[in-house]
């Protein structure tokens, strides 16, 4: 058995792996690409493609894609091999800094909404070095954005990466405001906790609906459902256990980190939640963690189902999309050890609420779905009317804001169980809201109404714009203004 600190992101391009393979000096300039969005020079692409090939190579990669995700919603993917002939008969193994930055896939027979006609095939995909690069079945996979011959995006993930371009540029005018100046990019992040259910493959077999929609169409209710809910973090079987092994096997070699899994409440319904990444790459990892739930399920005799509600009268799949907004590692979404002398926390806080409150029609339409739709509303998922919790602390804080008067901290209290032995620890200052559609959870905001077969970029691009949106607000009310006058603009 291999140990996890060896094979942990050993199939991915990672920092690691780019510090060890570049020189210094395209290193860092590669750095400054990823980590303060400076423009990528062609130089420094093509000492990357030749560093990123020989790596490919040395782990059995015989062929390159540039992996995109069209408006299908899920990801695409065209092989061409390494190879280049010689005079003589043989080959060599190339790969150029153009064919790492630019592609060419077929634009025609991917949905555009109406955008490009059938005859206008030209298409292309571009790198985008914020997600890293990564080896699945011997192919190395290059993350891109992909766009029609006139420019307009035919992805999911351009629109996301603009909000998140939006989403930097207004964060820093705030940011300014307290004193930071830092050069580093405000990013988003996002923890995606995926469900899904696993069946029997010779019952799936059986059923013709659940083999051409997903889900089930009819037929009788069981003797037995989640009524009991014993099916809730109870004991994984067996099968399900060497299947979650092996996937968590394949997904730590992909540097997905995958950390927590269990039985969900529904019969043969389970859950992964990863451990939270930058926005644009953990969608990535999100969209790979579902491929491979797909392809392992069949080592085992089972079917992965990813529909948002397979089968009536027991709980859907959801996939609660944790999202917050850091920069240079520092969450500006924790409330510390005294919220209301937080200003920053504060100002962040009211931003999302304004966000929330402004654009929750499309929020709502961000997580819309023929399965989805049959899922909020019932069976311990979210209402399909947007709210927001905040919890008793942060209550009180903004009632205290909003009614101008004074707030008092309530005191952390104690928890003593009445046993001995067991230890006493300190309570949490508010309790968890388990069915609020966008509930603050600590240092971030729970949005629960994405559906578990949706590509989270929608809904993640729809958050960052309105907070984008929100914050360029505040940043135009207060820029220029001093003493007094800031005073009375706050």
């Amino acid at each position: 058995m291999s140990k996890v600190t060896d094979i942990y992101g050993s199939m991915v391009f990672n920092e690691h792996t780019m510090r060890e393979r570049l020189p210094k000096a395209t290193y860092k300039q590669l750095m400054r690409t990823i980590k303060e969005g400076a423009p990528l020079d062609e130089d420094v692409a093509n000492v990357v493609a030749h560093a990123m090939k020989e790596w490919a190579i040395e782990k059995g990669a015989t062929h390159y894609t540039h992996w995109f995700q069209p408006l299908t919603g899920i990801t695409s993917e065209k092989h061409d091999s390494f190879i280049d002939p010689t005079d003589d008969g043989l080959t060599i193994m190339t790969f150029s800094g153009k064919e790492l930055i630019q592609g060419e896939p077929d634009a025609s027979s991917f949905p555009s909404g109406g955008l490009r006609a059938t005859f206008e095939a030209r298409g292309y995909t571009a790198w985008d070095p914020t997600s890293y690069a990564f080896i699945k079945d011997e192919v190395l996979c290059i993350p891109t954005a992909f766009c029609s011959y006139t420019g307009e995006a035919l992805d999911k993930k351009t629109p996301l990466l603009r909000s998140m371009k939006a989403i930097d540029v207004q964060a820093r005018r705030v940011l300014a405001l307290f004193g930071d100046d830092s050069s580093e990019r405000v990013t988003t992040t996002l923890g995606a906790e995926q469900e899904y259910f696993l069946i029997s493959e010779k019952d799936y077999e059986q059923r013709m609906d659940l083999m051409i929609c997903g889900r089930t169409l009819f037929g009788y209710s069981p003797c037995k459902g989640q009524e009991l809910e014993e099916h809730y973090f109870g004991a994984i079987r067996p099968t399900v256990n060497n299947f979650m092994k092996e996937l968590d096997d394949e997904l730590w070699k992909l540097g997905v980190s995958a950390r927590t899994k269990h039985n969900e409440v529904a019969p043969a319904q389970h859950e992964l939640a990863p451990i939270f990444a930058e926005t644009n790459r953990g969608v990535d990892e999100n969209l790979l963690t579902m491929e491979k739930m797909r392809l392992l399920a069949s080592h085992y005799g089972l079917v992965c189902l990813q529909h948002e509600k397979p089968f009536e009268f027991i709980n859907g799949s959801g996939k609660h999309n944790n999202w917050s907004i850091a920069v240079g590692g520092k969450n500006l979404l924790d409330p510390g050890e005294n919220p209301m002398e937080n200003l920053r926390f504060l100002v962040f806080l009211t931003c999302v609420i304004e966000a929330v409150d402004e654009y929750q029609e499309l929020l709502r339409m961000s997580a819309a779905s023929a399965g989805n739709d049959h899922r909020l509303g019932a069976n311990e998922a979210p209402p399909a009317i947007v709210s927001m919790f905040l919890g008793d602390e942060l209550g009180a804080i903004v009632d205290a804001l909003v009614d101008d008067h004074d707030y008092t901290s309530a005191e952390r209290v104690s928890m003593d169980l009445g046993v001995d032995v067991l230890p006493n620890f300190i309570k949490d200052n508010t309790d968890r809201n388990r069915t609020s559609p966008f509930a603050f959870t600590g240092n971030k905001f729970e949005f629960r109404m994405p559906g578990s077969a949706q590509n989270l970029s929608d809904a993640n691009m729809v958050l960052n714009t309105a907070m984008a949106k929100s914050l360029k607000g505040f940043a135009d009310q207060m820029e220029g203004k001093e003493g007094e006058a800031f005073e009375a603009a706050a």
